[in-house]
């Protein structure tokens, strides 16, 4: 049990232990990012292209989390990535005009926009087949599901070879996960999965700081306990 538990809650905050290991290299990042925002405002695009190739990582995450099962080898990351740099470029002016978020949180606004339009395109297609049943407008980017969270925890806490295990911890922990209220979950997919700071996660949300963080560390701990209610 104790085991079960540290692992969960090792999978979960074992990223940010040294995502900033000093303040300077914290701050020399947003001084870097203010010149880059600069030279974008002033209308160098190159700009977007360094910014964008240093959140790439972060934004592929979000797509191979968010992308619908379904498309899975039918839609290529990089193309999903490339149509978003595309329409945020066009998009710039909007948001310089009213800057309400960070831009990183506004960059996923963007794939989360591009995800939305391509999983309208490719499931009407799928939708027009009629022998498929395929519910197109249910899908609007939604919450984190206690399956895709659970699937992607399980990964994270065994390795391949155990398989068995790896299913077993996973219906355990889509148990416990269906019992969190679904902001919670969202915060946890969204710390976890998409690798967004405490800061990001409120913007993101439209929440405060402080309630992003305590849902964080509720959704922990009610995991925490329903993985002990369920393996006892």
């Amino acid at each position: 049990m104790e085991k079960c538990e540290n692992a969960v809650e090792n999978g979960l905050v074992r990223r940010y232990g040294g995502k900033y290991a000093s303040m300077n290299l914290h701050q020399d990042a947003s001084l870097e990012e203010s010149s880059q925002l600069q030279r974008l405002r002033e209308g160098d695009q190159q700009a977007l292209a360094d910014l964008f190739a240093r959140e790439r990582g972060r934004l592929e995450r979000i797509v191979r989390f968010r992308l619908d099962p379904r498309l899975f080898g039918r839609v290529d990351v990089d193309d999903v990535l490339q149509e978003t740099y595309l329409e945020s470029l066009q998009r710039l002016p909007h948001y310089f005009r009213d800057p309400q978020v960070s831009f990183f949180v506004w960059l996923r606004s963007m794939t989360r926009q591009t995800l939305i339009d391509i999983h309208r395109r490719h499931l009407r297609a799928q939708a027009r087949d009629v022998d498929r049943e395929v519910s197109v407008e249910s899908w609007r980017f939604p919450l984190a599901t206690s399956a895709s969270l659970a699937s992607f925890l399980a990964a994270d806490i065994t390795s391949p070879s155990q398989a068995a295990m790896r299913d077993e911890r996973a219906q355990q922990l889509q148990r416990a996960l269906d019992e969190l209220d679904e902001i919670d979950r969202e915060v946890l997919a969204l710390r976890h999965f998409e690798d967004l700071s405490n800061q990001e996660v409120a913007e993101a949300l439209g929440i405060s700081q402080k309630a992003a963080s305590m849902r964080y560390v509720r959704a922990l701990e009610r995991l925490k306990e329903m993985m002990g209610k369920d393996e006892g």
